[in-house]
């Protein structure tokens, strides 16, 4: 379950987030409170799938060596086919969230996808899920840091030098 505070950062392209997640890492966040969502837009070229053995992952896809890599650094992951979206894969503890949201989505009017109502549901001001779900639409890369609020403003601050499109902090 997510903490009070959120940092979220969009990165352009899966290599750009990926180094941000290393280095994240290296510098001691707890992987078990990030989130990555990222679309695999690739899929229409080769076969898509999945399957979870132990703590052993397979994906493919055309970013399948970057999802790969990813899951091996945070804790949960998830492929989805969400309407509007596509296919998205999830690691971290937005999985849960969003799991425990699919009826959400149609709370929140239909405006939202089960991913945007996931967001709205942990205190995400809706303007902004719309802006995060756009991101993803356009193959961007979202990557959220919860925790305390020192914690989450360390991610913050470390995000922002990590050459993302944009970063926000959220409280929850």
């Amino acid at each position: 379950m997510l903490e009070k505070d959120l940092a979220i950062a969009i990165y352009n392209t899966h290599t750009e987030a990926e180094e941000a997640i290393k280095k994240l890492q290296k510098r001691g966040f707890d992987m078990k409170k990030l989130s990555i969502v990222g679309k695999d837009y690739h899929t229409e070229e080769q076969p898509v799938g999945y399957y979870n053995t132990g703590n052993r992952m397979k994906y493919w896809g055309g970013l399948g060596a970057f999802w790969g890599g990813v899951w091996g650094l945070v804790f949960g992951f998830a492929f989805f086919f969400i309407p509007g979206l596509g296919p998205i894969a999830i690691g971290g503890p937005l999985v849960g969230i969003l799991v425990s949201s699919l009826e959400g989505a149609l709370a929140v009017g239909g405006l939202l996808s089960v991913l945007g109502a996931a967001l709205y549901s942990i205190g995400i001001p809706k303007d902004s899920v719309i802006k995060y779900e756009m991101a993803i639409k356009a193959n961007k890369f979202v990557v959220m840091v919860n925790g305390g609020e020192s914690e989450v403003e360390d991610a913050h601050e470390f995000l922002q030098t990590s050459k993302p499109l944009e970063v926000a902090i959220h409280h929850l």
